[in-house]
């Protein structure tokens, strides 16, 4: 595991109940309730299903936050925006696993250059 996996981890880990997270947020628990509802957050839950939010839980209403609030955007727009920032993060994370086996591919069967034009004879 590498240090970006102990920071998702770290960013995924469930900690916060309901409450807190509202007021780290600004906002009323009910809203929280009801973007779980439709479909913007799922926390997690513990044993006795009280809702845990992450860290990544609260990066997500406050995107929903600016979204709704800054930029007018309605609730239906913020849903469709977040689902897209992430379908564009997973490709970008997509195409630089595929650069670097297409990067190893290269290294394995072609010959290492011998020199540039810039370094001369």
């Amino acid at each position: 595991m590498n240090e970006r996996d102990d920071d998702l981890q770290g960013e995924d880990q469930p900690c916060y109940v309901i409450s807190v997270a509202a007021r780290i947020v600004g906002m009323h628990a009910q809203t929280l309730r009801y973007y779980e509802r439709a479909g913007l957050l799922k926390p997690s839950r513990s044993q006795g299903r009280i809702r845990l939010y992450s860290a990544a839980d609260i990066n997500r209403l406050r995107q929903i936050q600016r979204l709704i609030n800054d930029l007018g955007v309605n609730l239906a727009g913020a849903e469709v925006i977040l689902r897209m920032n992430q379908r564009i993060q997973d490709m970008s994370e997509e195409m630089e696993r595929l650069r670097g086996e297409l990067q190893r591919l290269r290294d394995r069967r072609l010959p290492a250059p011998r020199g540039t034009a810039e370094e001369g004879p």
